[in-house]
């Protein structure tokens, strides 16, 4: 029997002497502030980083705040690192908002623990894994406005005509709207976000809605429909094109699935360990199912990993994954296109772009 993925890192040595946390901040709109943190865990004279891409910012607030305060230090391999955190409860102040918060920062402190193991190993994850990084392709994700217009997309195609897209439709996307996009020919996804509740981007599963999508824009995937018996009458025919994101956090889930998709969404973040998504990478393998990455408004070293994951386990796909120039308002004239050259670093889990 080979041996998995992640047995190729698992039995790494750690030495963790200590570890900080850095707060990062981006401000998206008024009223509303990105906040992420990062781990910095350090020993043997290397120091190895993680963000925690939690949304809500009381409770980055309340892990900043306490500092470090957890028990991290020792000899340990990179699969006992994670024993440790199994037995550590990473919201001593009480529980996250959201549950999936759990997983946001567990993987933050693993990301960090493997870019350590990493440098002290003197070994880049692709040695470690045995694999090569290829340049990533991406696309631009965002939504339209409201109401909707095409006019976002065609100005970021009058300054790269090869940009591609996956685009957050909403109640306000009108037939006139899918039909500009579909002739642009430049968009990979559309998300529609149906396992949200509470957050700013809900989006109401509307089977009308989904039809015109389905039928205006015949070449993307997917993603993320709410699914019931109207919502699935509209989508008739269009299976094959269903990709899933926010329903998986783990092997299981993808078990579980009625159906076995052709594609889905990874966000390394979602799955918690690294021991978990390696498994998740192994099985999309065996099974032929394509994966295409995915982000959530990192800041720092967090979309560098994505990045980095990317380019070792799915580099040609449409992978949502773009450098952090292409969320601002006014983005800076060097942008790089696409794909994105490799920029893994010698040592550790770093993209150095």
């Amino acid at each position: 029997m080979s041996a998995s993925t992640y047995d190729r890192i698992a039995k790494l040595p750690l030495t963790v002497e200590g570890y900080s946390l850095e707060e990062l901040s981006f401000p998206v709109t008024r009223g509303f502030t990105r906040v992420t943190a990062t781990v910095h865990l350090r020993g043997a004279g290397h120091v190895g980083s993680g963000e925690d891409v939690i949304y809500e910012e009381g409770d980055q607030r309340l892990h900043l705040d306490a500092g470090p305060v957890h028990a991290l230090e020792g000899r340990h391999t990179l699969e006992g690192f994670s024993r440790l955190l199994d037995g550590i409860d990473l919201f001593p102040a009480g529980p996250p908002e959201r549950e999936a918060s759990r997983h946001y920062r567990r993987w933050a402190y693993e990301s960090a623990a493997l870019d350590l193991a990493l440098r002290q190993a003197g070994l880049s994850l692709a040695d470690a894994l045995g694999r090569t990084p290829a340049p990533v392709n991406f696309v631009v994700s965002m939504g339209l406005g409201s109401p909707a217009s095409v006019e976002p997309v065609r100005r970021w195609l009058d300054r790269d005509p090869d940009l591609r897209f996956k685009l957050d439709p909403d109640e306000t996307w009108t037939e006139e709207v899918t039909a500009a996009l579909r002739a642009t020919g430049a968009v990979d996804t559309i998300d529609l976000k149906g396992f949200y509740v509470g957050t700013i981007v809900d989006l109401a599963p509307d089977p009308a809605l989904y039809a015109m999508l389905a039928a205006e824009l015949p070449d993307a995937w997917i993603e993320d429909p709410h699914l019931d018996d109207a919502t699935r009458t509209a989508l008739a025919g269009h299976e094959d094109r269903i990709t899933w994101d926010a329903n998986l956090e783990s092997l299981e889930d993808l078990l579980a699935l009625d159906r076995a998709p052709l594609a889905v969404n990874i966000k390394p973040s979602r799955f918690g360990t690294v021991r978990e998504l390696m498994a998740v990478y192994d099985h999309l393998q065996a099974a032929g199912i394509a994966a295409y990455g995915g982000g959530q408004f990192e800041l720092g070293v967090g979309r560098g990993h994505i990045q980095y994951l990317a380019s070792l386990f799915h580099p040609g796909t449409p992978n949502d994954v773009a450098p952090g120039g292409y969320n601002l308002a006014t983005p800076p004239p060097d942008l790089p296109g696409r794909p994105l050259p490799v920029a893994a670093a010698p040592t550790g889990f770093r993209w150095e772009s």
